[in-house]
């Protein structure tokens, strides 16, 4: 009986509480790696609280990062997701992990004469930026609109992100609701185990939004 509840236990807390996730990619290098297991604190947003700028979270892309999911196989489909949750397989294609640089009301603009995204006027110093990768070689200036976010990825010459979605319906944006939770530790490899690497700061001179900054 034990070991038939286990497993149950297992899904239900990795389905409403901590979920493992296997990093897919290297889009958000050197912060987390290809193979990384990170866990997702699916709490972090549930009671009140708002993803802030800085945040790294894991958001379902379904409507915004990618076109509405057409059906598949709902049994394959199950048991790849239960795998995907135990974080025993790669996340569903259409799960992303990034960072957040833009809340709603935020007017984001890359680049200023220096080259740094600002926000809101003040300009960002990204010291998780991956080594040699500009803030943005992709030029944009966008408010966001309330109740969404701007994304992208720590190495952002190898990440699809925010910026790759500007022309397409809701321009990049990702809602509030989609962000499935916040990744607060890595668990492997044991050499690499721990909190990822945070803002250092990077948004801390950021204003609120208030109409005054463009």
């Amino acid at each position: 009986m034990l070991c038939a509840a286990l497993p149950v236990a297992v899904l239900l807390l990795s389905a409403f509480v901590v979920q493992p996730f296997l990093i897919p990619s290297g889009s958000m290098e050197s912060t987390l790696r290809v193979g990384d297991r990170v866990l997702v604190n699916k709490l972090a947003y549930r009671f009140g609280s708002v993803p802030e700028r800085g945040d790294v979270v894991v958001f379902d892309g379904t409507g915004s990062f990618l076109p509405e999911a057409a059906g598949g196989n709902p049994v394959t489909g199950l048991l790849r997701g239960a795998a995907a949750v135990l974080g025993l397989a790669d996340p569903p294609d259409t799960d992303f992990v990034k960072r957040v640089v833009g809340v709603g009301g935020d007017h984001v603009v890359c680049c200023d004469r220096k080259g740094r995204l600002e926000v809101n006027g003040a300009p960002l110093e990204e010291a998780y930026l991956h080594a040699g990768d500009a803030p943005s070689r992709v030029p944009f200036d966008i408010v966001v609109p309330d109740g969404t976010l701007w994304m992208m990825g720590d190495h952002r010459d190898r990440s699809s992100d925010s910026r790759s979605h500007l022309g397409e319906p809701g321009g990049g944006m990702v809602p509030v609701e989609k962000v499935i939770g916040r990744v607060d530790r890595i668990g492997w490899p044991w050499s690499r185990a721990g909190a990822p690497a945070g803002p250092g700061g990077a948004f801390d001179g950021v204003p609120e939004p208030d109409g005054r900054h463009g």
